[in-house]
């Protein structure tokens, strides 16, 4: 099978095995992992926090996040399409006690004179606007990259009234190599970041949340209240540190099969959704006649994963495990199908 439903899909490599493998391992809980605060103080380096800390998940940061940045009570600004207000199971409603305000942006990006008249005013009778979210690239959008100008103009809003900023950069290192703006750059317009090791990384699992050093220290205490303080975490720590230092630059590749893919469907006289920035591919089936779940039960038939994104839409997503030679045949493939 070709696998192109996810990035997430990706396994880790022979030297990530060997890593885990040959991984020097404390109590975590304890502080005491060596593996894991190697992992840890590189993350920090990178995106130029003070700390940052390994987390089982993207989710699981991302949480951690709004928990530590809020109180009941308060609302988070995010856009309307946002993996956390998509993805994650209403948690910042059920744990945080937070409302989501959402914001319908364009291609994942929000305008920050909406984003600035979204703020609650100091009334009785609304909740306190507790933080803002960002998610960079944008997921439903198609891994769409949400420009650095635009973080910079929200992020001024934000320090004018006070507010933090936490950025879901699950796939921002696919923005950062895509547009040569380092990790930096993108996380100086946040108060806190979280990015994913196990995507187009190809870590087997993992997460990393950074900010400052107050912020990290009340952040390990929601990380231990939500289960996600582990014990000999070296084991899984060591395979984010090869992703971070072997698996970065190579996802430009990633990003010429994906516009190599759209250019093809394109070809067979499909409808490509997104501006193809990064790794994922937004394919509208209906002219072909078929449903997103019929088009996806096809494509299974025939040897390729994809996801249904909607109901006329299909989700391709490409990664290290999936060869030029791989995208070929599934156009090939593909045009045989209609």
């Amino acid at each position: 099978m070709i696998d192109l439903r996810s990035d997430t899909v990706t396994k880790p490599t022979p030297e990530m095995r060997q890593a885990a493998f040959e991984a020097v391992v404390g109590d975590d809980v304890y502080n005491e992992d060596p593996t894991i605060l190697k992992l840890e103080a590189l993350a920090a380096e990178i995106v130029g926090k003070e700390k940052a800390m390994f987390v089982p998940s993207g989710t699981q940061g991302n949480q951690i996040a709004v928990l530590t940045h809020c109180v009941s009570g308060q609302e988070v600004i995010l856009e309307a399409d946002s993996h956390i207000y998509f993805y994650e199971g209403a948690t910042i409603s059920a744990f945080a006690g937070v409302q989501p305000r959402t914001i319908k942006g364009k291609d994942g990006v929000m305008d920050p004179e909406e984003v600035k008249l979204a703020i609650r005013e100091d009334d009785i009778h609304q909740p306190e606007t507790g933080l803002i979210c960002l998610e960079n690239t944008h997921n439903r959008a198609g891994g769409a990259i949400v420009p650095l100008e635009n973080m910079r103009d929200i992020y001024s809003i934000s320090k004018e009234a006070h507010i933090p900023v936490h950025l879901d950069g699950a796939r921002l290192f696919n923005a950062s190599v895509a547009t040569g703006i380092s990790i930096k750059e993108y996380a100086a317009y946040t108060d806190t970041v979280q990015f994913c090791l196990s995507k187009g990384l190809g870590a087997p699992v993992g997460s990393i949340i950074a900010g400052d050093e107050a912020f990290i220290v009340k952040a390990r205490k929601w990380r231990k209240r939500l289960g996600g303080g582990l014990r000999q975490a070296g084991m899984i720590a060591a395979p984010g540190i090869v992703a971070l230092n072997k698996m970065v630059d190579r996802l430009t590749e990633d990003h010429e099969k994906a516009r190599l893919l759209a250019q093809g469907l394109i070809e067979i006289g499909f409808s490509v959704e997104n501006n193809v920035d990064t790794n994922i591919v937004l394919v509208n089936t209906q002219s072909r006649g078929y449903t997103a779940k019929q088009f996806v039960e096809k494509l299974k038939e025939s040897g390729i994963l994809s996801s249904a994104f909607g109901p006329d839409t299909v989700r391709f997503t490409t990664h290290y495990d999936v060869s030029e030679e791989d995208i070929q045949n599934s156009i090939d493939l593909i045009k045989k199908l209609v």
